[in-house]
C-alpha cells in the first residue's frame, strides 16, 4: 500500500520531542529489568570504559542501560552538503580518539514548520524531532553485547514519514532497546537524506556527474546497510542475517531495497508495515521534474552546480514549487510521482519488483502487514464518528466517483455490524496494494507472509481503532513505551509479546512461526492466507476480497 504519509502528517502537525533517548524502567517489561527494579538496582551505565566498541572509521562510546549497550547518531556517511549535495553517499572521514555517540543524529532535511500545531497528535504519537542538518548519514545501535563472538540476527529499522518526512526515532514505538533484550538480536536504525535533497533526478539536464541524484536517498540506505556488513559483528550481529524492516514510507522503501540490485549480500528478509511499492517512478517523468527544478531556480545545465550552494530550505521550498508545476501539466494517478525512487535500470530496476524468479530477491522471504483502519479520520472527532452511510457515500465520492456507493455497500455487506464511520475507514484503508504486493512475491520461491492488524486501543472514546502506525510497538515489545498508542499495560502486552516473537522467528529462519501465534501459513495468491492480528488472533483467506474487488483495479 502506496500511502502519501507525507501529506497527511504536513496536514495535521507533528509532535513532541525526545523522551525515549534514556527511558525509565516503566516502560520496559522484560523480566530482566523487572527484576533489576525489583532490587532497585542502578541499571543506566555510562563512563569512560563503558560501551566502547571498535568501527572501521574510528572508536565509538555509547551507554549501558537495562543491560543493553546503546550507540546513537553514529557516522555511516559523510556530510551531504555543499557539493556533497545530490550525489551517492561518501564514506564519512576516520577519527582519532573516542566518539561520543549518546544522542541522535540530524535530522534529515524537512519542512519542520508548525510540526507541534495539533496537540491531539502531538500528544498520541510522541513525534521526535532534532536538530535539521544535510549531516545526517547517522545510525543507531542497539546490542546484548559488544565484540564477543555470537552472530545474533540483525534487525535495519526504515522510518516512515512517505519519501519527505521522519527520522530513524520519530516514535517512541521505533527504540530497539525492549527487541534487542527479548530476542537476543542487534537493532539498527538510520537517518537518510529525503525529499528534494534524496530524489531530485538531475541526470536529464547534469549528465554524468548527476547520474544518481534521483536515488540519492536509496544508496544512502545500502551505504548504511554497508556499513552494517562491515561494522556489525563488532556489536554480536551477524552480517550474513539481515533483516530490512519499514512502516508507511518505510515499507516502500523495503520492498525498494530488496529490489536494488545493489541489496545482494546485504538483505536476507524484509518486513513492510503499512507501505509497499512495486514500481519506481519512471526516469522521464523524473528528469522531467528535474528540469522544473532548475528552471525554477533560474539556471541551466552550465550553472547547475549552483543548485548544491543553495540553503536546504530555500532549496526544498523552490522544488516544491516545481512540484506544484509537475503535478498540473503532468498528473500522475494516486499517490504516484514527486520525490521518490526512480527506476533508473542501474540502482532502481525498471518494471515491477520481484517479477524475476531468478533474481536476488527470490530468495529473500517477506512479510507484510497492514491495518484495519490505517486513515481513519474521526480519531479526535465524536462528531464525526456518528456519520451514517449516507454520508460516507458523499465523503468517498470525490475518490470513488460514480462507483462510490457499491464500495461502501460492498464493504459494509463484508464487515456486518461495523459503524458506519468504521466502513468508511476500512475503504479509505484499503490492503489493495499490500495484496498486490504479496501476490507479486508469491510468485518467487522464498515465501511471503501477510498480516492484518485490527487491535484497537480504548482511547479517545474507542475512536481510535486500528489506525496508521498503532502496529510498530507491538512488534518491538514496546507498547508500555507507547503508551499513548495502546493505553499501556497488560491488554495490549500480551499480543505483543506474541507478535514480537513471531517477528524473531522469521528474522532467525525466515519463518512467523513460534508457537506463539496460530499456525501462520504462507501467503498464496490462490487463497490470500492472512493472519488477523487481535486479542484473539486467527488465520482468514483473504477476508476482504469480495469488497476489495469493488475498487478501482491497478
Amino acid at each position: 500500500m502506496k500511502n502519501n504519509r507525507r501529506d497527511f502528517l504536513q496536514k495535521i502537525g507533528l509532535g513532541t520531542a525526545g523522551i525515549a533517548a534514556v527511558p525509565f524502567a516503566g516502560h520496559a517489561h522484560s523480566s530482566s529489568v523487572e527484576a533489576h527494579d525489583a532490587e532497585d538496582e542502578q541499571y543506566l551505565q555510562i563512563g569512560d570504559d563503558i560501551a566502547v566498541a571498535n568501527t572501521a572509521y574510528g572508536k565509538i562510546r555509547g551507554y549501558k542501560l537495562h543491560g543493553i549497550f546503546t550507540f546513537l547518531g553514529v557516522p555511516y556517511g559523510a556530510d551531504t552538503s555543499g557539493k556533497n549535495r545530490f550525489m551517492p553517499p561518501q564514506k564519512p572521514e576516520k577519527w582519532d580518539g573516542v566518539k561520543e555517540t549518546i544522542w541522535w543524529g540530524n535530522t534529515a532535511p524537512q519542512i519542520m514548520d508548525r510540526r507541534y500545531a495539533n496537540v491531539h497528535y502531538s500528544f498520541a504519537d510522541h513525534w521526535n524531532y532534532d536538530d535539521v542538518s544535510e549531516d545526517c548519514l547517522r545510525l543507531n545501535v542497539w546490542t546484548p553485547a559488544i565484540a564477543d563472538g555470537k552472530k545474533r540476527p540483525v534487525m535495519v529499522w526504515l522510518h516512515g514519514g512517505g519519501f519527505t518526512n521522519g527520522n530513524g526515532i520519530e516514535q517512541d514505538g521505533y527504540h530497539g532497546e525492549n527487541f534487542s533484550r527479548k530476542g537476543d538480536v542487534v537493532f539498527v536504525s538510520i537517518n537518510h537524506r529525503l525529499g528534494p535533497i534524496g530524489f531530485t533526478d538531475l541526470s536529464g539536464v547534469g549528465g554524468a556527474k548527476y547520474a544518481g541524484s534521483g536515488n540519492a536517498s536509496q544508496l544512502d540506505i545500502i551505504a548504511a546497510l554497508e556499513w552494517v556488513r562491515d561494522n556489525i559483528a563488532g556489536f554480536g550481529g551477524d552480517p550474513g542475517n539481515v533483516t530490512i524492516m519499514g512502516q508507511s514510507g518505510g515499507g516502500a522503501k523495503v520492498t525498494c531495497t530488496m529490489a536494488m540490485p545493489a541489496s545482494k549480500g546485504l538483505v536476507h528478509k524484509g518486513v513492510a508495515l503499512s507501505g509497499s511499492m512495486l514500481t519506481a517512478n519512471s526516469q522521464d517523468y523524473s528528469q522531467k521534474l528535474g528540469q522544473y527544478v532548475m528552471e525554477e531556480a533560474g539556471l541551466s545545465p552550465q550553472t547547475l552546480d549552483q543548485l548544491q550552494e543553495i540553503p536546504w530550505r530555500e532549496y526544498i521550498d523552490l522544488a516544491n514549487k516545481a512540484l506544484d508545476r509537475m503535478r498540473k501539466e503532468n498528473p500522475q494517478p494516486g499517490f504516484r510521482g514527486g520525490f521518490g525512487p526512480v527506476a533508473d535500470g542501474v540502482n532502481v530496476p525498471k518494471g515491477q519488483f520481484f517479477s524475476n524468479p531468478n533474481d536476488h530477491t527470490a530468495d529473500m522471504p517477506l512479510l507484510i502487514c497492514t491495518t484495519f483502519h490505517e486513515w481513519n479520520a474521526t480519531r479526535t472527532d465524536a462528531q464525526l464518528d456518528q456519520i451514517d452511510l449516507n454520508g460516507v457515500i458523499e465523503r468517498l465520492s470525490p475518490r470513488f466517483g460514480d462507483k462510490t456507493a457499491e464500495i461502501v455497500n460492498a464493504y459494509n455487506s463484508a464487515f456486518p455490524g461495523k459503524k458506519p464511520a468504521e466502513i468508511w475507514a476500512l475503504v479509505s484503508s484499503s490492503r489493495q496494494a499490500a495484496v498486490n504486493c504479496g501476490n507479486a512475491k508469491a510468485s518467487q520461491k522464498a515465501p511471503v507472509y501477510m498480516a492484518w492488524f485490527g487491535w484497537e486501543p480504548k482511547l479517545y472514546d474507542g475512536r481510535m481503532r486500528a489506525f496508521h502506525c498503532i502496529d510498530i510497538c507491538f512488534w518491538y515489545d514496546n507498547t508500555d513505551r507507547m503508551y499513548t498508542h495502546t493505553g499501556g499495560g497488560r491488554r495490549p502486552r500480551m499480543l505483543s509479546e506474541k507478535m514480537s516473537a513471531s517477528l524473531l522467528a522469521f528474522m532467525k529462519t525466515g519463518n512467523p512461526n513460534a508457537g506463539a501465534l496460530p499456525e501462520w501459513p504462507k501467503f498464496t495468491a490462490q487463497n490470500g492466507e492472512t493472519m488477523v492480528l487481535n486479542d484473539i488472533s486467527e488465520v482468514k483467506n483473504d477476508p476482504d476480497r469480495a469488497a476489495r474487488m469493488t475498487l478501482p483495479q491497478s
